[in-house]
């Protein structure tokens, strides 16, 4: 039973069928490190957001951090599923991320504009994902794909308008 603890993750050769593991897993990498970052700056503007759509932001927020919460675990579970090792470091997570920081304290309207932007940012990627998986026997990642990507635009349209003035 001492030695249970002493087993250390390895990546494995995977037989379903899929083409070609590497690029997709990478891939799915840039998704969940862009999910990570995002869920945690959609969390800060939940907790900073003020105004008079307070309620209205506060709560579309919570939902999609937690509903992008859940993917995280689905996309990183994808990766290994695949015999990669999904990203362990938060160094990791920077580096792959295209989702940025604003560098002033945005107002609301602001926020859901920066926020819906990201989401699109990310559904950019999904669509490349899916593209990457034409040819390789990959029907799991492209649905996980296209229904992280429906997420994403709907998160984005709603967002925006939210921010309609």
């Amino acid at each position: 039973m001492a030695n249970a603890l002493k087993v250390a993750p390895q990546t494995d050769e995977v037989h379903s069928g899929v083409k070609d593991v590497k690029p997709i897993t990478d891939g799915l990498a840039d998704v969940l490190a862009d999910t990570y970052r995002l869920i945690f700056k959609t969390h800060a503007y939940h907790w900073n957001v003020e105004g008079p759509l307070f309620y209205s932001i506060h709560n579309l927020t919570e939902a999609q951090y937690e509903d992008m919460f859940e993917a995280a675990d689905d996309l990183a579970e994808r990766i290994r599923a695949l015999g990669q090792f999904a990203p362990m470091a938060m160094k990791d997570i920077m580096a792959r991320s295209a989702i940025d920081d604003k560098h002033e304290l945005p107002t609301a309207g602001e926020m859901c504009e920066d926020l819906a932007a990201d989401h699109e940012r990310i559904a950019h990627r999904l669509h490349a994902l899916i593209e990457l998986t034409e040819g390789r026997h990959d029907p799991v990642t492209e649905d996980l794909a296209t229904a992280r990507s429906a997420f994403h635009e709907q998160a984005a349209w709603m967002l925006r308008a939210i921010a309609k003035t």
